[in-house]
């Protein structure tokens, strides 16, 4: 009897532990890691492509103006503030002049002295030319000696010399007035166009070394986006290709734009090419300077070709290509990859041909002994 129970307990254990192995082997199939992978799956079109490159830049003012002395000076006033619009010739501030309006008076003075000069020896001239006109006549007629002649023909040419002199003594004075004006005027910090002052980089009272900025201003007619593309995807950039801009401000609304230039100098430590992006018509509500904006630039279409999404393409073993669908199992092929357009499709120049089947997303890593499992997508097949 006791031995009836004990072997039907043994029966009982053996039965619960083929289930426990049995349950453990159906998880382990349906979704443990023998489990089938998940995938979604495509096939390779053939149509054509056109390439498209997006970058991200910077608003800035494509003339930007600098407004500050010539010489060393200290900022007598500044008229204007961060944000002011200002007319072309507008005062914008000026610096201290010290003496130069007193020295602009010497000089003023020492002009008219000059030209009372001038005017008295162009005087003493006119008489010495009279009078030696005269006595040539009289010696002519025999009436006064040739020494006499010789005197009044003397003094019209020392007469002359004066006048020369007192000529060229005008003209320094009034040179030396003249660069005296123009820096007097050059510390008249004046606006060159009309423009939108964006810096403010000194106040009254600071010293100002030549050269030295103290008012800056941009043109706001005459914007563009400082952008920079992957050197990689950027060839076939070039001036005059239209583009999209996406500013952070306006949200999703796009406005149109134009490549002016391809700068001849790349980054080379970020391995980025520099582009200038105009815009057609700059908003009315005008950027900040500085805004991020998001540049899209369509290149020519180029010929039909077999295409894969970019979601496909994968690297195995250091080898980048797709897999392919072969009966039921993942098979990987290693292929030549072309250009890519902005709805995520690449040129497949060698490795796969249209009609092929190949595997976009997949839920774990795949190896040619993997198990498939087809699905919508990879986030369905979860739940």
């Amino acid at each position: 009897m006791a031995l009836a129970k004990l072997r039907g307990r043994t029966v009982g254990l053996l039965l619960g532990a083929a289930g426990v192995v049995g349950l453990f082997l159906f998880v382990a199939m349906r979704s443990g890691p023998l489990a089938p992978v998940a995938v979604t799956v495509a096939r390779v079109e053939a149509r054509p492509v056109t390439p498209s490159l997006f970058g991200v830049g910077l608003v800035e003012g494509r003339y930007l103006y600098k407004v500050g002395p010539t010489i060393a000076a200290r900022v007598l006033r500044i008229d204007v503030n961060v944000g002011d619009r200002v007319r072309a010739g507008q005062s914008l501030g000026e610096m201290d002049p010290v003496d130069l309006d007193h020295r602009v008076a010497s000089a003023e003075a020492a002009l008219r002295r000059a030209e009372a000069s001038l005017t008295e020896a162009q005087a003493r001239l006119d008489h010495a030319r009279i009078q030696a006109a005269r006595y040539r006549k009289s010696y002519d007629a025999q009436a006064t000696s040739e020494e006499l002649l010789a005197t009044k023909q003397n003094d019209l040419r020392i007469a002359e010399a004066a006048f020369a002199g007192a000529r060229q003594e005008r003209e320094r004075v009034g040179a030396d007035r003249a660069s005296l004006v123009a820096l007097r005027d050059s510390l008249k910090l004046v606006a060159p166009v009309d423009g939108l002052v964006t810096q403010r980089l000194a106040e009254p009272g600071t010293t100002i070394v030549a050269g030295q900025s103290v008012v800056e201003l941009v043109d706001p007619k005459h914007l563009w986006v400082n952008t920079r593309f992957d050197q990689g995807k950027a060839g076939g950039l070039a001036p005059g290709l239209k583009a999209g801009i996406v500013l952070r401000s306006h949200g999703d609304a796009k406005l149109s734009g134009e490549v002016v230039r391809v700068e001849p100098l790349a980054d080379s430590v970020t391995e980025e090419t520099l582009a200038k992006i105009a815009f057609d018509a700059v908003p009315a509500a005008l950027p900040p300077l500085g805004e991020l904006a998001e540049i899209t630039i369509a290149l020519k279409p180029l010929a039909p070709a077999p295409v894969a999404p970019n979601a496909a393409i994968r690297r195995h073993e250091g080898r980048r290509g797709l897999w392919k669908i072969a009966g039921d199992a993942p098979v990987f092929a290693p292929a030549r990859f072309g250009a890519s357009d902005l709805d995520g499709m690449t040129q497949v120049l060698e490795g796969a041909a249209p009609g092929d089947q190949i595997i976009v997303h997949a839920g774990r890593d795949l190896t040619p002994k993997s198990r498939l499992r087809v699905v919508e997508s990879i986030g369905a097949a979860g739940r």
